[in-house]
């Protein structure tokens, strides 16, 4: 579905994609893994569109990203940090965004701002907000418009523990869909029960990408923390 070609980016002396080749399919749901400035989010940023790499190409289900921008209407994407208007109010935003992503709109998903109870919060101000608020938010805005792929940039990052529990069931249930999710996440413990396959990097560098329970078997662990340890290590 997604296919990165000998992608390559710098910036200035930094490289932080090194010729990364990659492809990911629908059904799964892929752990990007790695230390910080590794290159995940460059990554992530290149399919969205968001940065063009100097080098390489980028496919969604078999199309050239290039010059394109129709197939991020496919694509629900969950900032680490979401930054929306601070004067507006969580309902002035999710308007917002059904306006810009009109055609998007077959069938909306507003599951989640049911589980959050959002609808108690519609009318609070984004700068009034906690952090974890605007978590809820950026997650219910990333699957709103029912996306054929989810790109979830540490997703559970600020939210409560019961919240951080509804979101995983959700990302569980859009897996069993059949849809394409990338996940980012430092949280290794919160990604054992989620993914089907994982993706590490290092200084730009693909450095394995297996299936999960390849990796498991491979280190004789029970844990992704420990299974990534493992191999780091050895």
């Amino acid at each position: 579905m997604i296919a990165a070609k000998n992608i390559t980016k710098t910036f200035g002396k930094l490289k932080a994609l090194n010729d990364i080749s990659v492809s990911f399919n629908r059904g799964a749901c892929i752990a990007l893994l790695g230390p910080n400035g590794c290159g995940k989010t460059t990554l992530i940023k290149s399919i969205l569109g968001m940065v063009v790499p100097d080098s390489g190409t980028i496919e969604f289900d078999g199309q050239s990203i290039g010059k394109q921008w129709l197939y991020r209407g496919q694509i629900g994407y969950m900032p680490q940090i979401g930054r929306y208007p601070e004067n507006m109010t969580i309902a002035n935003v999710i308007e917002m965004m059904k306006d810009i992503r009109k055609e998007c709109q077959g069938h909306l998903d507003e599951e989640l701002i049911e589980s959050f109870d959002l609808h108690a919060l519609m009318n609070k101000k984004m700068h009034t907000l906690s952090g974890g608020t605007r978590q809820k938010v950026s997650a219910c805005l990333a699957f709103l418009f029912n996306p054929d792929v989810l790109i979830l940039d540490e997703p559970t990052a600020g939210l409560d523990p019961v919240s951080s529990e509804k979101l995983k069931r959700k990302i569980i249930l859009e897996k069993e869909k059949g849809k394409l999710i990338l996940i980012t996440s430092h949280v290794l413990s919160e990604l054992d029960d989620l993914i089907t396959d994982v993706f590490y990097m290092q200084d730009g560098r693909l450095i394995f990408y297996k299936k999960l329970s390849a990796l498991m078997q491979a280190t004789g662990e029970e844990k992704l923390a420990k299974a990534i340890a493992k191999i780091m290590i050895a």
